[in-house]
Order: structure tokens, then sequence, then C-alpha cells
């Protein structure tokens, strides 16, 4: 690809990022609700709008939180020095809901939707930029990685058979798609009542083809109290006075 292709090719490209932060952080035993537990200095998604404010494709932001938390969010990407048009709504029962609401909410001007859970703090802005360059070439793209342990299936405690790891992936976010594409996807799911625990299920549900792009093992999401411990060793420390 030469400099003038790269250069077309980014003047082309127009994303809206949703950022999923409406869990409660039940799991994790907190009272603030997940997005908003600080790793070191700051928040999960803090750690959101640094990387989207770095790819340049992106010129907006939708960010779906827990009701009540809107002016929170709001500061949150002040702080980070988020200067891309922002649109906060609360947040569905479910992620699938919470993707939903803040599509409807994305411009007509964005041709392509990166979606990010605010629960993966160290996704990085390559990572994005990644995942929308393959979504421009197939459609649609996520971030993953091969499986590195053994599976087992178990019944009632024990092994019932070992699955070969081989051409298995762990899905993370971001994930990225042709913004018409992924509204068709959850139109489908609305009217046949599918239900899936991300957007690349629901647009495989409708035959979409999905590029596989390198994430990265940093990329943890944090569910747990354990995840959170592993953050915190990971988070940058913040430079001696």
């Amino acid at each position: 690809m030469t400099l003038w292709s790269l250069f077309c090719f980014d003047e082309a490209m127009r994303a809206s990022a949703i950022i999923v932060a409406a869990g409660s952080g039940s799991r994790l035993g907190a009272s603030t609700p997940k997005a908003f537990i600080r790793i070191g200095a700051r928040t999960l998604l803090h750690y959101s709008f640094d990387a989207i404010k770095m790819v340049p494709a992106i010129i907006e932001a939708v960010v779906t939180v827990p009701a009540g938390m809107e002016s929170v969010a709001r500061n949150e990407a002040r702080l980070a020095g988020l200067e891309i048009p922002l649109k906060i709504t609360p947040g569905g029962i479910e992620r699938q809901d919470s993707v939903r609401i803040a599509l409807a909410l994305t411009s007509a001007e964005s041709e392509y939707v990166v979606i990010h859970d605010a629960a993966r703090p160290f996704a990085s802005s390559t990572m994005f930029d990644r995942c929308l360059r393959a979504a421009v070439e197939q459609g649609a793209a996520i971030a993953a990685i091969p499986l590195a342990d053994t599976l087992k299936r178990v019944e009632s405690g024990a092994i019932t058979r070992t699955i070969p790891r081989l051409g298995l992936y762990q899905a993370q976010t971001p994930q990225a798609f042709q913004r018409d594409l992924l509204k068709q996807a959850h139109r489908r799911a609305v009217e046949s009542r599918i239900s899936a625990t991300d957007d690349a299920e629901l647009v495989e549900q409708i035959g979409g083809r999905i590029r596989i792009v390198e994430g990265s093992p940093l990329n943890l999401k944090i569910t747990t109290p354990a995840d959170l411990a592993i953050a915190e060793a990971l988070a940058p420390k913040p430079a001696n006075p």
C-alpha cells in the first residue's frame, strides 16, 4: 500500500465508537459501577477514552452507563481529553440491549462502528485501528487470541471429552463492523429473539464473515476480584514527582 493510498483509505473511513460501560460490577463485590472503578489513578472508562482519542477514524463516541452516571462519565471524558462529540445514554438490561441502544444513536456520517467493553482497559489504539481497517476490507472484524489452554467438557464433575484447541480463539473487544450490517444483525436478533454474548455472534447469525485481528493476552476483561488485582499490577505507575 502506497502512502497516497493509505492517506485516501484514512480519509474515507468514518467510525463511531460505542463504549459499553453499563455493568454493575456486582461480581467484583464493588459498590461502584464497574466502569468507574479505578485502576491506579484512572477509571476503567478513562482507559477506553485514552485509546479511542488516538484513532483518527473515530469521529464520535457513544457511551452506555448505569442510569444516574451520565455526568460522571462526561467528566471522565473531559479528564481524558476526549475532543470528539460524545453521547451518553443509560444502558439496557443486558449488554446486547446496551449496544442496540447506543447503535441507534450513532451518526449517519459513520459507515463503521467499533464496539468496546470498558471492562477491558488495556486495549490499545492500534488494536482499534487494526479492527477498523479489517472491517473496511471484510465488513466485520474482531480482536481475538488463540486459546492456549486445553479445554475439557465436564458433566457431573467428570471429564467427558477433551476439545482440540487447534483453530479455537478467545474473542475480545474491540469489534468493528459496517454500521448497516450491525444494525441488520441487531434487528434480526430482536425479531427472532436471539441472545448473544458479543456482537460478532449476531453478525454470524445473518451470514456475515468476520476477520480475526490479533488481540493481546494483556487485553483482559475485568470480571472478578482476581482480574482486578492483575489489572492493578499491569497498570502504568504514576511518575515519581
